[in-house]
């Protein structure tokens, strides 16, 4: 299982080719009228590539041989597009392939990274078998989406620099495969506490938790096209069951208002995945100790800006 050394190691590596996004500073009161403590918005949606999966995808092409056929990767859209971002930032080919269900904008991101684009499948595990297949075909390097730890510790180096520009007890993480959530616990876990947060339609985490082990669950509603992995990864549910402190629920009229707050009162764009820890702390899913110091992640921006305003 990894942990913070290997974070570390990760954002040593990736550093020159991400950024270091910005962070705000939410006053009392202002997320909530009961929230009596600032609330850290740390804005991964400014990431490269639009989210936060741009730092995983990095570390995997950093750390990897990539042969002449290049790279292969299947997403909702979000990884994809980071895969697709880091193998052209680095010279490489890239073939993604993406469901049915992802979103239009987030295909049309594909496209400008010149990556060939596949949409298969009306679910992420669709796609996902589609992607290996052609890699057994072409020799090309998969990137996986989540389950993968030289993924999720690029994707945990979000927190290490969180936890530098703001002082905070509890973080809030969103959920689909497991590879932020597992990143983030590994890098700052033993020091901080950590909570997932799902919709109730991508409970993935959630019942893995509750049965003590990956199980299947069926993937709906507002989140699906980047949140919706239909199973935990298994070393991503390592991680998450040793430092995960608790999981919680919200629903799609929760991460609607949430991305409405974000427009309207900050004019940030967020898609559902990243409104989804914000969702938590609005709709009280979420309830904090007294003087308890919390955090959140808008983690992605990969939307219509029209779906928002």
């Amino acid at each position: 299982m990894i942990g913070r050394t290997d974070v570390e190691a990760a954002w040593s590596l990736i550093r020159p080719h991400v950024r270091r996004t910005p962070v705000i500073e939410l006053p009392p009161g202002f997320v909530r009228p009961t929230l009596h403590q600032p609330v850290a918005l740390k804005l991964e949606s400014l990431q490269v590539s639009g989210s936060f999966k741009g730092r995983g995808a990095f570390h995997k092409l950093l750390a990897s041989k990539v042969p002449p056929a290049g790279i292969i990767a299947a997403s909702g859209g979000n990884h994809g597009a980071a895969a697709a971002y880091a193998a052209r930032a680095l010279g490489h080919k890239a073939e993604i392939f993406v469901p049915t269900i992802a979103s239009p904008t987030k295909v049309a991101r594909l496209a400008s990274y010149h990556a060939i684009v596949h949409q298969v499948g009306a679910v992420y595990a669709e796609a996902r078998a589609a992607s290996e297949k052609r890699a057994a075909e072409t020799g090309a390097l998969t990137v996986p989406a989540y389950e993968d730890e030289v993924v999720f510790a690029g994707a945990g180096s979000v927190a290490l620099e969180f936890a530098e520009q703001a002082q905070f007890d509890t973080l809030l993480v969103a959920v689909g495969g497991g590879g932020l959530i597992a990143g983030c616990a590994a890098a700052i876990g033993e020091g901080v506490r950590i909570v997932a947060v799902e919709t109730e339609g991508t409970p993935t985490l959630h019942e893995a938790l509750r049965a003590g082990r990956p199980v299947d669950v069926k993937i709906s509603g507002i989140a699906a096209d980047a949140l919706g992995a239909s199973r935990i990864g298994v070393p991503n549910f390592e991680v998450a069951q040793k430092l995960v402190a608790e999981s919680v629920l919200v629903t799609d009229d929760d991460v609607r208002r949430a991305q409405r707050f974000l427009w309207e009162e900050l004019r940030v764009v967020s898609e559902p995945a990243g409104a989804t820890g914000l969702a938590a702390l609005m709709s009280g899913a979420y309830r904090r100790a007294a003087g308890e110091r919390i955090a959140t992640l808008v983690c992605g921006a990969n939307t219509d800006p029209g779906s928002v305003a």
